[in-house]
């Protein structure tokens, strides 16, 4: 029986991961963070077949100890300070957790446990004023928020040690990723969550930013899947992790509404406390090599991903009457 320990397990990715894992045969463990208020909601249904080990990515010797009580022989750090606006507000954070924490993990796990086959979650923000469209594995970086400087860094400093201590050590190149465990402040939740409380008059607008912004978006279950193929290649390389398709935020928004029967546009108002300092205009993704190499291919189209979205949310808050 294969080990994994993920980082960031309580996430969205993380519980998606457990769950993919649990029914490959691994025996799971999750770092979770020590707090007064547990936030297991989205891996309480497995939670009785998970080992949880208390660490931190800003303690080195709490990772330490976690790779050394797990002995696996995968890690994958889901782990970080992932929501955009917030790295604006919290630059420093954001740098010790998304950026010096993954050294922290691999600098653990060259020490404790060198044999182990690692992933870094590193994120298509990294391109953020794209060198050319689509993006790829080769395209430079041009990170256009404290989150995404923090991601390139997380993502060189796997490569370094990759080529320095010849850990098996890959990056998956992710573009965005959704599901209906996302957080409520990333917007494709923002919009599927308000769109089912205005179908079920609970509000009467949906404030949205810049409707104008370009993304790649898939779906959760798809992606961790991808992480998984990466760990069990032969070599340990880089992948872009996408579906090769753009959709604008007004395109989210239309989907989303036409879902329950109404026009978008009768139903949002435009705030600007959501545009971001510097914009990210346009992100797509080519994941031929991942496809080529990995097999791997994306199975919940856009349409399909947001009416699932939006389906669960209206669900969520009928339980609530």
């Amino acid at each position: 029986m294969k080990k994994a320990l993920i980082t960031g397990i309580t996430g969205q990715d993380g519980s998606y991961l457990a769950e993919f894992l649990l029914a490959k045969g691994y025996e799971v463990y999750g770092l979770v963070r020590r707090s007064s208020t547990e936030t297991h909601e989205r891996i309480e249904h497995v939670k009785d077949r998970l080992t949880l080990l208390h660490g931190d990515l800003l303690d080195q010797s709490s990772l330490q100890r976690a790779i050394e009580e797990s002995e696996p022989d995968e890690i994958y750090n889901l782990a970080a300070q992932s929501f955009v606006p917030t790295s604006w507000q919290e630059p420093v954070l954001t740098a010790e957790f998304t950026a010096t924490g993954v050294t922290r993990m691999l600098e653990a796990i060259r020490q404790v446990r060198p044999q182990a086959r690692f992933y870094q979650a590193s994120s298509s923000e990294m391109f953020g004023k794209v060198m050319e469209v689509p993006q790829r594995e080769s395209t430079p970086f041009y990170p256009r928020s404290p989150y995404g400087v923090a991601k390139v860094y997380g993502h060189w400093i796997t490569v370094n040690y990759r080529e320095s201590y010849r850990l098996f050590a890959c990056c998956g190149i992710l573009f965005n990723h959704e599901s209906p465990r996302r957080g409520l402040e990333f917007v494709t939740r923002k919009v599927t969550d308000c769109v089912a409380r205005i179908k079920l008059g609970l509000l009467e607008k949906l404030p949205i930013g810049n409707t104008e912004a370009k993304r790649d978006w898939g779906f959760a279950g798809d992606y961790v899947k991808a992480m998984w193929l990466m760990l069990q290649a032969g070599e340990p390389r880089d992948y872009v992790i996408a579906t090769g398709e753009t959709h604008s935020v007004a395109e989210l928004c239309r989907v989303a509404f036409e879902h329950v029967g109404l026009d978008w546009r009768e139903h949002t108002v435009t705030d600007p406390r959501y545009f971001r300092p510097a914009e990210v205009d346009l992100l797509v993704g080519d994941p031929s090599k991942a496809k080529a190499e990995l097999g791997w291919r994306p199975e919940v189209d856009f349409q399909g991903l947001v009416r699932m979205m939006v389906d669960a949310d209206l669900a969520r808050h009928r339980a609530k009457r």
